[in-house]
């Protein structure tokens, strides 16, 4: 404890690294589930935005050669009718793991978004721009027939938006693990120069053609994919080696920049649990490259012999990847989270003693007043009740009228009470009550001037 006090002072004092207090609120699941489920979602959510940004990629490029080669052309729109609807598994797959990453750190999380600014507000309107630029694109191929210049554009300015949305994603997400870096980062391009964040998106850009390839490798060999009828001018194993190419080349190129995504992140986050997660996943994702590699040197009949094999480990592959990526972030923020809980503790605290402190004084001043109220009644209830009531006429007048009378007039009131006068031919004379103190005098007549309050 100590030690984390002191951290916390020289964080305040030397370093701007901001320490605020969270909402001390119950998780509605366990931590650990929640985790489960964020890391899960997560890679289900990223596998068909992977889809999405490598078709809508694929595509572009086999439309732009498609200008010179009709076949390509063909390709380019079997790839393009792939593209909105792996979008739409992306979004609805897409509101777990933002959900479940708002739970667990929603300081830090919500601190990047507020960095971020404009950017992440933008987030929304792009994707918009970008899933009808996909539909636009996708349902006037016949329209723009004759005008491929108009249709390749539509195209390029979705996959520019879409390659973009990612980055603020990317961007976003890498600096809520970095609460040291909040107090000098001056909004989205600021924080997208982290040393990080360039490399983790080319590894995302990489792990999306790697994807797109197997996925393309499957779905053009289905057995009720009319494949002669739809692309003419191609065979089934050119198409699947074109998957398989891109998918081991894609992979080959995030093994290379893997290392370079490590050395660029910072050591706090860094653990034996993490080195032990990602060689695991590294050592798996090997033989189905290998695998893939020989599918290559395989016959026509042969080529997809270990297809699934290259599939389960390539799947296992990205859950040790995401799971690295969770622990990584879970030793980053352990230190900062402690100083946040002590910061939050401290505040409760001073909270609860503000709250105990003000009821206190509340209640003295409300027992002072009540006691004050109580002696009074108590002596009107011993010397007046039997001729007076509040607001009712009995023997003598009610009290309320005593107070329209005696308003903002005390004194004469106790005057009245000790030597009263007749006012009233039809009433009894009011025996006067010279014996009754001072004290129990003053609070009478307060009692008689405030019954109306």
């Amino acid at each position: 404890m100590k030690m984390i006090n002191s951290l916390l002072i020289s964080l305040q004092t030397n370093i701007p690294t901001p320490v605020p207090k969270d909402l001390p609120l119950p998780l509605p699941l366990p931590e650990w589930l929640l985790i489960i489920i964020l890391v899960i979602s997560f890679l289900a959510h990223l596998v068909f935005v992977n889809l999405m940004l490598g078709g809508t990629l694929l595509t572009l490029w086999s439309q732009i050669k498609g200008l010179k080669d009709k076949k390509y052309d063909l390709l380019a729109k079997e790839i393009a009718s792939t593209i909105t609807v792996n979008k739409s598994i992306a979004v609805v797959l897409g509101v777990a793991p933002l959900l479940s990453i708002n739970v667990l750190y929603t300081v830090y999380f919500y601190s990047a978004n507020a960095l971020t600014g404009l950017a992440w507000i933008a987030v929304i309107p792009l994707v918009t721009i970008a899933f009808l630029l996909t539909y636009l694109h996708k349902y006037t191929w016949k329209v723009f027939e004759n005008n491929k210049a108009v249709h390749i554009s539509i195209l390029a300015l979705a996959t520019v938006i879409l390659l973009f949305i990612p980055f603020i994603f990317l961007t976003n997400i890498n600096l809520m693990m970095f609460p040291e870096k909040w107090a000098v980062v001056k909004g989205f391009f600021n924080a997208m120069m982290l040393p990080n964040v360039f490399p983790r998106y080319f590894h995302f850009l990489f792990a999306s053609l790697a994807v797109t390839g197997l996925f393309l490798f499957w779905y053009m060999s289905r057995k009720n994919y009319e494949f002669e009828n739809l692309l003419p001018g191609f065979t089934r194993y050119d198409i699947q080696r074109k998957g398989y190419s891109l998918a081991l080349i894609a992979s080959i190129c995030q093994m290379l920049i893997g290392p370079i995504v490590l050395l660029t992140l910072p050591t706090k986050g860094m653990g034996w649990n993490l080195i032990l997660v990602i060689f695991t996943g590294v050592a798996m994702a090997l033989p189905a490259m290998w695998m893939m590699w020989k599918g290559l040197q395989a016959s026509r009949e042969n080529i997809g012999k270990n297809f699934y094999k290259v599939v389960i480990l390539m799947s296992i592959t990205v859950v040790f990847m995401g799971s690295g990526r969770q622990i990584y972030r879970a030793n980053a923020l352990e230190p900062h989270q402690k100083l946040v809980k002590l910061r939050t503790e401290e505040f409760q605290k001073i909270k609860k003693e503000a709250f105990v402190k003000s009821r206190r004084a509340q209640a003295a001043e409300n027992s002072a007043d009540l006691s004050l109220a109580d002696k009074g009644k108590k002596v009107f209830n011993q010397n007046c009740a039997a001729c007076h009531k509040p607001k009712e006429m009995l023997v003598g007048p009610p009290v309320t009228e005593m107070a329209a009378i005696y308003k903002d007039k005390k004194t004469d009131l106790i005057n009245w009470i000790k030597k009263p006068g007749k006012k009233r031919p039809n009433a009894p004379q009011m025996p006067g009550f010279p014996k009754i103190s001072d004290e129990d005098m003053s609070t009478l007549t307060e009692y008689i001037l405030t019954i109306n309050n």
